[in-house]
């Protein structure tokens, strides 16, 4: 355990800071949340720039240690706190998370997570060209996460952490789950994990999955 909390900035309807405020619950790590106002402008400031030049959130401070980027600080945390349970160290098993981390970096953000910005903060991206992107992949994971119960096996890691979010919160960019029962369950099953939390949900797009 961390001697103080670590800080989190985040905006609360950023998928890629729940990323890290769900990894920190899943730890029990004690957390200090400190909200950037995305909609003012405050990741753009100088203060905020010195954590982080990509003017993005999440960013964290432990202890003293800056890191940006949710995936990077994933890994951080996990191999930290995580005692060997959400990053295996086997070669083969590392390869599997990592190619899922490369998914939430890729598909999941140019699917899912674009479509919802679209809905959400309204971004002016092709909403169409997003929901396409989000089905193609949940097609992918409804038959992968019909081989095993998480995204890299049997066991959840920061594979998972790193895909529930915007996954989850898919239909808020009019991307329906309906027809992704394999998906349905994996999302329950990341629920179900002792002290998940949840990102808040907004009355955009579709309102069932």
């Amino acid at each position: 355990m961390s001697q103080q909390p670590i800080k989190l900035y985040r905006h609360p309807l950023s998928g890629h800071a729940h990323r890290v405020e769900l990894m920190l619950s899943l730890l029990g790590q004690p957390t200090e949340l400190i909200f950037v106002d995305l909609m003012k402008g405050a990741h753009k400031t100088p203060e905020f720039l010195a954590l982080n030049s990509f003017g993005q959130v999440p960013v964290i401070d432990d202890n003293g240690t800056v890191l940006a980027d949710s995936n990077a600080i994933l890994v951080y945390l996990a191999a930290k706190y995580g005692n060997g349970e959400w990053l295996p160290t086997d070669p083969l098993a590392q390869a599997k998370v990592q190619r899922w981390l490369s998914v939430a970096a890729g598909q999941i953000n140019s699917g899912p997570a674009t479509a919802r910005l679209i809905t959400v903060f309204g971004a002016g991206y092709n909403a169409e060209d997003a929901i396409s992107k989000s089905h193609t992949l949940l097609t992918v994971m409804e038959q992968e996460l019909g081989k095993s119960k998480f995204l890299a096996g049997d066991k959840p890691t920061v594979a998972d952490v790193a895909a529930y979010t915007y996954v989850s919160h898919a239909p808020e960019g009019n991307v329906a789950l309906t027809d992704y029962p394999n998906v349905r369950a994996w999302l329950s099953s990341i629920e179900a994990l002792p002290n998940f939390v949840g990102m808040q949900r907004t009355a955009k797009g579709l309102q069932q999955v």
